[in-house]
């Protein structure tokens, strides 16, 4: 039975907000970079991205450009975007599909889409030079719900252990089999911390998000998770609606198997250190953050759906889309303001409500993650 927690349930009195250049440092950003989105399992997309073998993508984490890639034997596999030889980038387009070898486009060294350098011209008359010396440096990959994570650190956490509170938790909305039906990319200027923040309380919902608060009640909201890397948790779907879009009524199908107190919930998760989660009765929303520096943020937000509904020619998400898209500009208008604030002299860390408790957790994981704080 999972235990639904108030969001003043949990809360530690006293807590404050980080100081202001946790935001704006980009010391303390060069730290996160490694620390947090290279040393932890960073989302970085969908395996639907990648439905053939050849079919590649490449991502960004801090510096490091990443290849996905699907294997011959369906696989998706990571490697560094960087030629064995002299450094080139390999990729150089940020999607797109190679027939069975990886080429350098540089002096053509080729590498098999599991990562083993195949050819290599002229090489063999290189005394001592083996092939197999020479393969991509390959980067930690898993799959979770139809999401790719990679890790970048030499000796990553194992997944299963990693993501143990997750495993399975989320499997009434068969999230594996949906389909995305509509992506938007926000570029803002604003801390990835700040956009975590917002996504994670309701405090400020009355006076941002009026159209949201009628559909569902800001006083609903409850967590389910509340310690750790992984926070969030419910908020009712007030009796008269049944979609949280412009109209307010399901227009699509229920996605998975919801069913049940679930049809009229929406739930909302920050999975740390860069998903936001957000699971509907009719769809399931994702946003994912790629932080760019101390006050720059691309936020990638995805709609997945049913897939028999995708399929269809008269498939139309934008009821839903629209709204969101609407709300998000709602939070990111504020979001970047607040970056302006807490860049200023004046700026000091003020007291988190009891409508806010999970921030404290969340400034938490970022601050031991960084080795900022002993317990």
């Amino acid at each position: 039975m999972v235990l639904f927690y108030k969001t003043t349930d949990t809360f530690q009195q006293g807590s404050k907000t980080l100081a202001g250049h946790y935001y704006t440092s980009e010391s303390i950003f060069a730290e996160e970079v490694e620390r947090i989105f290279c040393d932890r399992w960073f989302c970085v997309g969908r395996a639907e991205e990648l439905p053939e073998p050849g079919d590649y993508v490449i991502r960004h984490v801090g510096r490091e450009s990443l290849i996905l890639v699907r294997d011959r034997h369906g696989e998706v596999k990571a490697f560094y975007n960087v030629c064995r030889h002299r450094g080139v980038r390999l990729c150089s387009e940020s999607r797109g599909h190679v027939s069975g070898t990886i080429r350098c486009p540089y002096h053509a060294w080729g590498y098999a889409l599991t990562g083993e350098l195949v050819s290599a011209p002229f090489m063999n008359e290189v005394e001592g030079f083996d092939a197999d010396d020479y393969a991509l440096h390959s980067v930690a990959i898993a799959t979770w719900e139809g999401f790719l994570l990679v890790n970048l650190s030499e000796h990553p956490e194992p997944f299963e252990e990693a993501f143990a509170p997750l495993i399975d938790r989320f499997s009434q909305w068969k999230i594996p089999t949906l389909r995305r039906g509509d992506r938007i990319e926000y570029s803002l200027q604003t801390n990835w911390k700040i956009l975590a923040h917002n996504y994670s309380e309701c405090y400020h919902c009355p006076t941002v998000h009026p159209a949201l608060v009628k559909m569902s009640p800001a006083g609903t909201s409850a967590n389910d998770l509340y310690k750790g890397a992984f926070v969030g948790g419910p908020m009712a779907i007030a009796p008269t609606y049944t979609s949280l879009s412009t109209s307010g009524k399901r227009t699509l199908p229920v996605v998975g198997e919801v069913s049940g107190d679930n049809l009229q919930r929406a739930y909302y998760y920050f999975i740390f250190p860069n998903l936001l989660l957000s699971l509907q009765p009719d769809f399931v929303m994702a946003h994912r953050l790629e932080p760019q520096a101390p006050n720059q943020t691309n936020v990638i937000c995805e709609w997945l759906f049913a897939p028999e509904a995708v399929a269809q020619p008269d498939f139309d998400p934008s009821d839903i889309v629209q709204f969101w898209d609407g709300v998000n500009r709602e939070d990111w208008q504020l979001c970047e303001s607040m970056q302006l604030g807490v860049s200023s002299r004046s700026y000091v860390p003020g007291p988190y409500s009891a409508q806010e408790s999970l921030l404290p957790e969340i400034d938490r994981a970022v601050l031991r993650a960084l080795g900022h704080l002993t317990e």
